[in-house]
């Protein structure tokens, strides 16, 4: 999961047979738990306030952390790519 002061708005996704590692379980348990709807009005609010850092440039604290490619993190339905 990704933040930007303490807002989620986007995530890496998890490898196939992850809900089996039992110590991925117990290291997430220790966490928040959040919906796609979450996310959804989250990352929102950072575009409304042109500080995502996906799309607007962004002085970041920690810009190792990021993903590799932010591109990757926005996610498209076939919808969106046809007009």
């Amino acid at each position: 999961m990704y933040f930007i002061n303490q807002v989620p708005f986007t995530f890496d996704e998890l490898p196939d047979g992850h809900l089996y590692d039992q110590d991925l379980c117990k290291e997430a348990d220790k966490n928040l738990s959040y919906e796609p709807e979450d996310l959804y009005r989250s990352s929102f609010y950072l575009i409304d306030e042109e500080v995502h850092p996906c799309l607007f440039p962004v002085d970041l604290e920690n810009p190792e952390d990021m993903p590799e490619d932010p591109e990757d993190m926005i996610q498209h339905d076939e919808e969106d790519l046809m007009g």
